[in-house]
C-alpha cells in the first residue's frame, strides 16, 4: 500500500488516513487504489468493527486531483468508484472525521460514510459546476437523500462552501468538535460503536442502507434474511450470557 494512504488499527477501530497534505489530500489514482485495498482488508478482519476515514494535515480532502485528471490519472477503482469508496463503501460502519475542507469528491467521500464528525472550522461544498464538471461520485444522488430538496439544489448548483454548523443544523453532520479535534471525536464515537457485537453492527448497517427501496410487502422477509443469522450466532449467545452473568461480553464475530 502507498504511503499516501495510511492504515492503523486499535481496539476494534481502524483509521484510514489520506496522506497527501501537500495537495490538500486531493484524490489521485494511487490514493483511490489504496483506499479500496484498505477497505477490502478491513472488511475481512475480525479484529475490526468500525472504520474511520480522515485526512492528514488539517484537511479532509479537496476532491479529485485536477492536475492528475488533466494527465489522465483517474481516481476511480472499477467496482468501487471514486476514491475507491463511493460506489461500494465498506460493509462495516464508516465514520468521516473532517477537518478543513471536504470539497467536491472530498464531500462525496463524506456522503458515502455512515456518520460524520466535523471540526467547527470544516467547510463542505460541491464546486464541480464552477470547473465545468458534475458531482458524479454520488454527491448529487446522495445529497437529496440527506438534506431537504431545495437545500440540496442550492448546495449542488451554487458550488459554494458551507460551514459545518449549517450541515449540522440540517442533520448531515452528527457532531461538531473544536478545531483540531474531529479525529478524537470520531474515535470516541467509533469506540462506543465497536463495543457492540460486530455481526450485529454489519447487519444493522446493511438493513438501514438497503431497506429504503424495499417494497412494503417484502420488507420483513428481506430484513429476516439479513438479521436471522445474527440471532443464531455465537455472539448472540455470548451477549445473552454476559447480560445474565453481569459481565462485559467478549465478541468473536461468529
Amino acid at each position: 500500500m502507498s504511503d499516501e494512504v495510511l492504515v492503523s488499527v486499535d481496539g476494534g477501530v481502524a483509521v484510514i488516513t489520506i496522506n497527501r497534505p501537500q495537495a490538500r489530500n486531493a484524490i489521485n489514482g494511487t490514493v483511490a487504489r489504496g483506499i479500496a485495498a484498505a477497505v477490502d482488508e478491513l472488511d475481512e478482519r475480525k479484529d475490526v468493527s468500525v472504520i474511520v476515514l480522515t485526512g492528514a494535515g488539517g484537511t479532509f480532502s479537496a476532491g479529485m486531483d485536477l492536475k492528475g485528471f488533466l494527465n489522465g490519472d483517474m481516481p476511480v477503482v472499477e467496482g468501487r468508484g471514486f476514491g475507491g469508496l463511493t460506489e461500494a463503501p465498506p460493509l462495516k460502519p464508516l465514520i468521516a472525521a473532517i477537518e478543513g475542507y471536504a470539497l467536491a469528491g472530498g464531500f462525496e467521500l463524506a456522503l458515502a460514510c455512515d456518520i460524520v464528525v466535523a471540526s467547527e472550522e470544516a467547510r463542505f461544498g460541491l464546486p464541480e459546476p464552477k470547473r465545468g464538471l458534475v458531482a458524479g461520485a454520488g454527491g448529487i444522488m446522495r445529497l437529496p437523500r440527506r438534506v431537504p430538496y431545495h437545500v440540496a439544489m442550492e448546495i449542488a448548483l451554487t458550488g459554494d462552501h458551507y460551514p459545518a454548523s449549517r450541515l449540522y443544523e440540517l442533520g448531515l453532520v452528527n457532531r461538531i468538535t473544536p478545531a483540531g479535534e474531529a479525529l478524537d471525536g470520531a474515535l470516541a464515537m467509533a469506540r462506543a460503536i465497536a463495543a457492540n457485537a460486530p455481526l450485529a453492527l454489519a447487519a444493522t448497517k446493511k438493513v438501514i442502507v438497503e431497506s429504503a427501496d424495499w417494497p412494503r410487502e417484502e420488507m420483513f422477509a428481506k430484513q429476516g434474511a439479513i438479521v436471522n443469522p445474527v440471532f443464531g450466532s455465537k455472539d448472540a449467545m455470548e451477549g445473552a450470557a454476559a447480560f445474565a452473568e453481569k459481565r462485559a461480553p467478549v465478541w468473536k464475530g461468529e
